[in-house]
């Protein structure tokens, strides 16, 4: 799985003009699933963005987690970031997981985070969506379940 996490003042996604998830201060958190991603996956990068201390402390420094300040989180499910501009001019998404599958991973993803006692909203799993991100900071990192990837390094 890989995953762009953007802390957030506010984020919403619209489909078809409507807004179908919207929240507050919090992150946003656009998932690709790959192909051999499994719950396990999920799980673990669920666990890593809620406890990522990305939020100020009141001297300013980024000591606190999601999961301290009781913000939210939007997820929005996003194949292209399953693709690879390697070679070539045009992307391949040989490396995304199929769509069903892809579906239960994320599902499952969000069930972790709700698990975790956090509030989360999504877009429409495969609908084109309007994703209104107002960042804060900005502050953007990339989180991947796969080894060698940084997601599961201590620090």
């Amino acid at each position: 799985m890989r995953i762009v996490l953007q802390r957030v003042k506010e984020a919403r996604v619209d489909v078809e003009g409507g807004t179908v998830g919207r929240i507050g201060k919090g992150i946003c958190l656009l998932v690709g699933v790959e192909k051999g991603d499994t719950e396990e996956d999920a799980r673990f990068l669920a666990k890593k963005a809620i406890e990522l201390r990305i939020f100020p402390d009141t001297q300013g420094k980024m000591n606190l987690s999601l999961a301290d300040l009781g913000g939210e989180v939007l997820a929005v499910s996003q194949f292209t970031l399953a693709g690879s501009v390697r070679k070539g001019r045009r992307p391949s998404f040989d490396g995304a997981e199929e769509p069903p599958r892809a579906a239960e991973i994320f599902d499952h993803f969000v069930g972790a985070i709700e698990a975790l006692g956090i509030t989360v909203e999504t877009g429409v799993f495969q609908a084109p969506m309007d994703v209104h991100i107002l960042n804060d900071g900005p502050v953007t990192f990339v989180l991947e379940s796969r080894k060698n990837s940084g997601a599961g390094e201590e620090g």
